[in-house]
Parts: C-alpha cells; sequence; structure tokens
C-alpha cells in the first residue's frame, strides 16, 4: 500500500521573471514500512519537496496523499492536527525544547495532542536509540549526535503514518552521520515505519532501501517503486 502519495505537485515562487519553479509536475509514491532517500543538488527542489509532502507549505497545484488522505483538502487548522498525528519530523537543526529533558522533549507532541503516552513503546523506543542513560538531561547536556537521536525518538513516539527526516545528519560529523542513519533504519525496521530523507549526501543514501533523484524539480529517477 503506497503511504505516500504525489500527483503532478508544483510549487511556483514569484511572479514574472522572477518567477522561479521549485517544483514542477513532481509524482512519487511510497509504500509503507520502505526507507527511501531524495537525493538531489542545493536548489534541486528536494527540501520543497519534503515541505509539501509533510504539509509544511501548500503546493501552487497538485496533490499529496497520506494514507490515501488529500491532506490539502484540509483547512490550516485540519492540516496542523493531522500533520501533528500523522507526520514525524528529523530537522538538521534537531529543534529540542532547551528547557525540557531528552524524556519530555520525546513525549512532548503527543502531549500537545492531549493524548496517553503509550509508555511502553516509548520505552523501546529509547532503549533502541540508546537513550535511556540520559532521560533526566537537557539538550545542552547532549552531543550532536545525541540530539538527533532524541529528535528521532521524538519523530517516532507518537506512531505516524510517515517520517521525513531534512537533512538529518547535516550538523554531524561523519562516524557520528553513519550511526545516526544505521539508528534510524533499524528503528524504522523495528517500528514498521515509513522514513523519507532528504540528503545531498550519496553515501548516506545508499543505506536507503530505495532512492528517488530530482534535479532542476523534476523528479528524473525512482518516483515510482519500479523505476
Amino acid at each position: 500500500m503506497d503511504v505516500l502519495k504525489t500527483e503532478a505537485l508544483t510549487k511556483v515562487y514569484g511572479k514574472g521573471q522572477n518567477q522561479v519553479t521549485a517544483l514542477d509536475k513532481a509524482e512519487i509514491s511510497i509504500s509503507e514500512g520502505s526507507f527511501v532517500a531524495i537525493v538531489g543538488t542545493s536548489g534541486s527542489g528536494k527540501s520543497t519537496l519534503l515541505h509539501m509532502m509533510g504539509g509544511l507549505d501548500r503546493p501552487t497545484s497538485g496533490k499529496v496523499y497520506v494514507e490515501n488522505k488529500d491532506i490539502f483538502s484540509l483547512k490550516d487548522e485540519e492540516l496542523t492536527i493531522f500533520r501533528r498525528r500523522k507526520i514525524g519530523f528529523v530537522f538538521q537543526s534537531f529543534n529540542l525544547v532547551p528547557t525540557l529533558n531528552v524524556y519530555e522533549n520525546i513525549v512532548f507532541p503527543i502531549q500537545l495532542d492531549g493524548n496517553d503516552v503509550d509508555e511502553k513503546f516509548v520505552g523501546e523506543v529509547i532503549k533502541t536509540l540508546g537513550l535511556e542513560d540520559m532521560k533526566n538531561r537537557l539538550p545542552n547536556q547532549l552531543s550532536g549526535g545525541q540530539q538527533q537521536r532524541v529528535a528521532i525518538a521524538r519523530a517516532l513516539a507518537s506512531k505516524p503514518a510517515i517520517v521525513l527526516a531534512d537533512e538529518p545528519t547535516g550538523n554531524l560529523d561523519s562516524k557520528t552521520s553513519q550511526d545516526v542513519l544505521g539508528l534510524l533504519k533499524v528503528t524504522g525496521q523495528k517500528f514498521s515505519q515509513t522514513i523519507v530523507m532528504i540528503t545531498h549526501n550519496e553515501a548516506i543514501a545508499q543505506m536507503a532501501d530505495r532512492i528517488i533523484r530530482i534535479e532542476d524539480g523534476h523528479i528524473v529517477k525512482g518516483g515510482a517503486e519500479n523505476d
């Protein structure tokens, strides 16, 4: 089953001579439980694509379906709620709340949504990511790699339909990057999560089950499962 699908997804910025087409009729389909890397150089449109897929920005035209739901048919408030429940994000900059400890950061989105925390599941995620001894630490007491592991745990904890990772190792050294990506892949498999990762790093992309290539706003390879 396709958990994520785009149809003729287009994003245009500016008008007239200043008009830039960041995304041009992009079509991709991603099956449930897969680990997909979207690869492109700077300015290729990969981050724009991720923002559209995650409902962070609305397209000029085209559609995005998450679990067969046309997410842009939702009003802004409905989309915010849907995004919080169905899509987990891992960003390059970690985005942890500095005044909350590791455990509080992980469960914060769940509590924000007014839901009960599945303590057993969250405990498994924390254990798998090697964060058991750090639960009471504040973000400034962690290394960059540890902070990114917390960000991954937070994205997984609410059991989203899909996890979107935007250059998740961009602020990490090469060894830490490999370690973090290895953990992301292992946790994705263990908890049957669908993971879509944006990267410009070919070596990191090779860790994925499938690679989608984007150039100048066009999907040039891998948009469909068997491309």
